[in-house]
């Protein structure tokens, strides 16, 4: 990653996440007793930062103190939003009580009791919500869609991709979690398996100690398993990623297109982030699909789906993306799909099928809330 991008990009995430957390703090605080007070703030800044502590760990000796720190500040994240959240929801109605008086005697002459009875209430509905979370990752699902295309391919009559995204493997998607998705993959029966981008999360060495590769060997496809980078990639380093997955049954595809069986092609794209984090920019499609055949049906993995018009100005049969994970934790996916044209599933504009997925695994956070995680299996039918 380029150093002053690193700068920029890290800055804005810790200034955010600073203030959020100061906030939920000068919130609580106050609750507190004073006795307790400075073992409260102790542990408060232990979890805040154990997240970061973890990730700058994980960069020098990755083991089961890093492994704590991660698992830890990952279910912070997600503790901490919907505490924020709430607090917020809150403080509204304080202000417009502020304005226009109209809470209940009940809260007016108790406030001490009115307090405490919110506080149950809103840790109850934090810990249910991320518990649920919890489980819903567990829960992966495999949707299944019939698409035609209007061109012949060869001899195929018919192609079974089976395509997922965003497995985020690392610390907290470990080896048996890749061996879930595989197990689903394969069983499956794919003819071609896609995977479209942030395979890997961030820093390699947990994927390093774990072999989780090992689950990666697995995959087991008539016409191979294909891949492209993603932004997660290029955080932790693209080339050390790209090669483990290379030699771990995974062809990664940069800016480039591959025939297969002479019938249809696959094109990947290299992530749209890669100016950001290194000195590579990639490059327009039209520039990729140069010499391309485009009476055969034409197959795009593009991580990011921004600038859908790129795919259908270009004679893109479908294209596969991940990355939004529909926003992952509630109601994120509202924010996500004013961010994106197709923030998840499915889209057909002109010739042009899209699908974007809401990821297999998912960054931060072991929780889902609105989405569950999801395997693609795509029938793709040649006419």
């Amino acid at each position: 990653m380029k150093l002053q991008q690193a700068i920029i990009f890290f800055g804005i995430v810790f200034t955010v996440y600073g203030l959020v957390n100061f906030y939920i703090y000068r919130r609580i605080i106050p609750i507190v007793p004073d006795n307790y007070r400075f073992i409260f703030t102790t542990i408060f800044i232990f979890v805040v930062v154990s997240y970061i502590a973890g990730r700058i760990l994980e960069n020098y000796w990755v083991w089961y103190v890093s492994d704590f720190l991660v698992w830890l500040g990952s279910f912070w994240i997600a503790i901490m939003f919907y505490t924020f959240l709430c607090l917020i929801i809150i403080d509204l109605f304080r202000l417009i009580n502020y304005l226009i008086p109209f809470f209940p005697s009940v809260i007016t002459k108790n406030p001490e009791k009115a307090r405490r009875f919110i506080t149950l209430v809103v840790s109850i509905f934090v810990l249910v919500m991320v518990a649920a979370g919890f489980f819903t990752t567990r829960l992966i699902t495999v949707k299944k869609y019939n698409i035609n295309i209007n061109k012949q391919a060869g001899e195929l009559k018919s192609l079974n991709i089976v395509m997922a995204s965003d497995l985020h493997l690392g610390t907290i998607n470990g080896k048996n979690f890749a061996y879930r998705v595989v197990d689903k993959i394969n069983k499956q029966n794919p003819d071609i398996v896609l995977l479209a981008g942030d395979i890997i999360d961030e820093d390699i060495k947990p994927v390093l100690r774990d072999n989780v590769g090992e689950a990666l060997l697995e995959l087991n496809a008539k016409y191979g398993v294909y891949g492209v980078t993603g932004n997660h990639e290029y955080i932790g380093g693209v080339n050390n990623a790209v090669e483990y997955l290379k030699n771990h049954n995974i062809n990664i595809i940069r800016d480039a297109y591959i025939k297969i069986n002479n019938s249809f092609y696959i094109v990947g794209r290299e992530d749209r982030d890669s100016k950001r984090f290194s000195d590579y920019k990639r490059k327009p499609l039209n520039e990729i699909l140069d010499g391309i055949d485009k009476s055969l049906p034409i197959i795009m993995m593009d991580h990011q789906p921004f600038q859908l018009n790129e795919a259908l100005e270009n004679g893109i049969d479908l294209q596969l993306s991940g990355h939004t994970h529909n926003g992952q934790l509630w109601p994120m996916n509202y924010i996500v799909a004013k961010i994106y044209e197709l923030p998840w599933g499915y889209k057909l504009v002109g010739n042009t099928h899209y699908y974007v997925s809401c990821g297999v695994g998912g960054w931060g956070p072991p929780v889902r809330i609105g989405s569950l995680p999801e395997i693609i299996n795509i029938k793709l039918n040649f006419q």
